[in-house]
């Protein structure tokens, strides 16, 4: 029987390396400005065309390379970062597999040109697939330019796994705020398609003036308000940054970023630190933001455990999660953020006495007669609880009395559909603790759950506004003018078509801009800026949880921030309505999440309960 085990060829190897390290067009970005950051670069400019499909080039002015290391470079595992096995726990760069250069020629046609300061001309490499193309001399400024064209082009599978223009690009977008945060003293710049979206000036000051100007400049104006200032210092560790006020908190964790020795990384425990620091000033579906940055003794880390180094390993864990904790909790009752007893305040209360008259202390005037163990009246034909009005035996006359108090809010948008369907339609309607509805059917009782029957209704409504384009909208008498984070800014961006067809009238400004000129109807009482800021948010939830079709999406959040909610009173007429509404529905029996929207007690169960 003849062997069969063979070593690969390099350029299969490459592949199968790529296939770790460069699983998008955001990854080569990644790699290729971090080699730049290495390089001592105090200018990087990335320049992108259709999401990096066709090109992706990094222009930096750091050290270059000579002729031979340019040729080197493109081998597996050829590095300048590390010497021995002992260099891995002792890491100051970002980058040291050696992996990233070859990795990148194995799926994509790349030129690089390079040139140190002292030479006189630079070196041009060409390469196709790990194959080697051709090697010149080329005149280039002082500094390194990388351009990868036609990613995968050698791999169409995993070319045609890519996601829409508008999601790879996102991601670039992500990887490029991490590394311009991370560094916030390097000047960096990005352009799409021709367009400039970016020019971030190198920070003046210290590290936390610099990283206060880099949220600012990528993130808006606003940000400079939301912002606590997190400090502190240990002989373990250093934590140092910014965390968002509570009242800025949003549903999605796009802006969580925790950098360790100024390497972005992701790590639960350590966000689990972050938000029990936030303890009883957030709701549980909210996330604070936080641009926190860790420095620790190299030899107390393993950053080798994933080929794109975003995770790590802590040689002492526990006292890193406190060391945080205490931090950010330090942070926010230090800026009186969250709530703190003043002990010296109640100490020195005084009361000042009126008119100099003596205090007189409080009185308690009690019954000396009253027996808490005194036989109480029993039941016999009167109603012991005590009912307002007068109580004539007739259930019915009761509730009408109930209902009549009622006062009867804003009426809920009927639907255009009379088709009749197979729902209550008895008089007898009520309103229980301002959150259900019951009404009485044929096999026993009905009650829906207000909010979430409206969910179903707008939801519905939505969805077939956004596909028959008939969608009514609300012109704001002023216009609103919304500046958001770069990565928000893509995604809006990427679906202003589903947006501005379920109502809204929103236009692109320039930038990271927009203006808000409609709103769907129904929404009117709510802020544009704020309906746009919880929808994106969801928006990335269910992109991720869920994978949800875009405008399922955008309907589903829509319909939750415009649904009634519970604790509001209804007049009949409205609850009537709603109910009319929800069984003209497709699935009536359901919110857009999947949860009931109503329950049917039937007459048997009830008449087991009282054991007939």
């Amino acid at each position: 029987m003849p062997d069969i085990i063979r070593l690969l060829p390099d350029s299969v190897a490459n592949q199968i390396a790529a296939g770790e390290v460069i699983q998008r067009p955001a990854s080569a970005v990644k790699e290729l400005m971090e080699n730049s950051i290495d390089a001592g670069a105090t200018k990087i400019q990335l320049i992108v065309k259709d999401a990096g499909r066709t090109l992706l080039q990094i222009v930096d002015n750091g050290k270059g390379m000579s002729e031979t290391d340019a040729r080197i470079s493109f081998e597996r595992h050829a590095t300048s970062k590390i010497r021995n096995a002992g260099d891995l726990f002792d890491l100051h760069t970002m980058g040291f597999r050696g992996e990233a250069l070859a990795s990148i020629a194995a799926v994509a046609q790349v030129e690089m040109k390079t040139r140190r300061e002292e030479d006189s001309s630079g070196t041009e490499i060409r390469m196709e697939g790990s194959k080697f193309i051709s090697q010149e001399d080329c005149a280039v400024p002082a500094g390194t330019s990388f351009s990868v064209k036609n990613l995968f082009y050698n791999v169409p599978a995993r070319r045609n796994f890519l996601k829409s223009e508008a999601v790879e690009f996102r991601h670039i977008v992500e990887e490029f705020e991490r590394i311009a945060f991370a560094h916030p003293g390097t000047a960096f710049s990005l352009h799409h398609n021709n367009s400039e979206l970016f020019n971030l000036l190198p920070g003046h000051g210290d590290f936390r003036a610099q990283l206060r100007q880099r949220i600012v400049a990528l993130y808006g104006n606003p940000y400079n308000q939301r912002l606590v200032p997190v400090e502190e210092s240990t002989p373990i560790l250093s934590v140092s940054g910014f965390i968002g006020k509570p009242e800025f908190a949003k549903r999605s964790r796009g802006e969580q970023f925790f950098f360790l020795n100024k390497r972005f990384i992701r790590n639960s425990y350590l966000h689990h630190a972050v938000q029990s620091a936030f303890e009883q000033l957030l709701p549980k579906d909210a996330f604070a933001c936080y641009f926190l940055f860790l420095e620790v003794d190299p030899k107390s880390i393993d950053v080798n455990i994933h080929p794109t180094k975003t995770e790590v390993k802590f040689e002492d864990e526990r006292s890193v999660y406190a060391i945080l904790r205490s931090a950010v909790k330090r942070a926010l009752g230090q800026y009186n953020i969250s709530p703190t007893l003043d002990f010296e305040q109640e100490m020195s209360m005084q009361v000042p006495a009126k008119n100099n008259a003596a205090l007189v202390a409080p009185t308690i005037k009690v019954n000396p007669g009253y027996n808490p163990f005194a036989e109480q009246k029993k039941f016999s034909g009167e109603n012991p609880l005590p009912v307002p009005g007068k109580f004539s035996g007739d259930w019915q006359q009761m509730f009408d009395q109930r209902i009549a108090k009622n006062e009867p809010g804003q009426k809920i948008l009927h639907s255009e559909m009379d088709a009749p369907v197979e729902h209550p339609s008895s008089s007898q309607i009520w309103q229980l603790h301002e959150r259900y509805i019951l009404t009485p059917i044929r096999s026993g009782i009905l009650v829906i759950d207000q909010q979430r029957a409206h969910e179903r209704v707008l939801y519905e409504r939505f969805l077939r506004a956004m596909k028959n384009a008939n969608s009514s909208s609300q012109r704001l008498l002023f216009p609103e003018t919304m500046e958001i984070p770069a990565a928000d800014a893509v995604l809006i961006s990427g679906l202003l078509g589903e947006i501005n067809s379920c109502g809204f009238d929103v236009q692109h400004f320039g930038a990271n801009t927009f203006v808000v000129n409609g709103i769907p109807a129904g929404l009117e009482e709510k802020s544009a800026a704020l309906v746009l800021e919880k929808m994106i948010g969801e928006f990335r939830e269910n992109e991720q949880e869920l994978r949800l079709h875009p405008q399922e999406s955008i309907a589903r959040s829509l319909a939750k921030q415009a649904a009634v909610k519970q604790g509001r009173i209804l007049s009949p007429e409205e609850m009537r309505a709603l109910a009319d509404e929800l069984f003209a529905c497709e699935t009536p029996a359901y919110a857009p999440d999947g949860k009931p929207a109503f329950i049917n007690f039937p007459i048997e169960e009830i008449d087991k309960r009282f054991k007939r």
